[in-house]
């Protein structure tokens, strides 16, 4: 009988202790998925400690999903916030990353948008209407007599390549410096020489 007093005694005394901690457990997941990450140097955090570097996968898309090392309790808050970010983007908005943990939290987006610089450049003797350039999906029409070219905005770190796709009325056209990959800067260098 003494021993069963003891052991409902030290049974409530730890149930107290779990209360006074906020009755976490540690047996939850808190993470979610990301987007936009090509390259190293997303940090995030949840609350003010628990952190975790993203490492993307090696010739992925950018995407992927994530979760943090230590486990969360039940009943406990989170708060997910970006601490750093890749040099190759402009901003991570985080998407369903506060809340009290009742179930595993797999419900989090990170996703990171890429700084986008201009393709432009030069158009030289183009007489007759017609000329359709083309980078991708993004297809330009060139008037006729027109001396420069501005094509959509490209992401920085990805390729670009702009070609004829529609040669004008009476003429050919080259393009000439069409073709790399967008760095830190604009692109403003794309030549378009057309001849009869």
């Amino acid at each position: 009988m003494k021993s069963s007093y003891l052991r409902a005694g030290a049974a409530l005394a730890c149930a107290m202790a779990l209360s006074a901690c906020g009755g976490s457990d540690g047996e939850l997941l808190l993470g979610g998925v990301y987007t936009g990450v090509t390259k190293p140097g997303l940090v995030l955090l949840n609350g003010d400690g628990n952190r975790l570097e993203i490492t993307p996968v090696a010739g992925g898309n950018g995407s992927g999903t994530f979760y943090f090392n230590d486990l969360v309790g039940s009943d406990d808050e989170y708060d997910v916030k970006v601490a750093a970010m890749p040099d190759n983007v402009s901003s991570c908005p985080v998407v369903n990353g506060k809340g009290r943990a009742a179930f595993n939290i797999t419900s989090v987006q990170v996703n990171c948008i890429f700084k986008k610089h201009a393709l432009k450049g030069t158009v030289a003797n183009l007489k007759g209407g017609g000329l359709v350039l083309v980078n991708g999906a993004d297809k330009v029409p060139v008037a006729a007599g027109a001396t420069e070219v501005t094509l959509a905005e490209v992401a920085e770190d990805a390729p670009y390549g702009v070609a004829v796709l529609e040669q004008p009325a009476g003429q050919t056209c080259t393009v000439a410096n069409g073709g790399g990959t967008m760095g830190k800067n604009d692109i403003t260098n794309v030549t378009v020489t057309c001849a009869p």
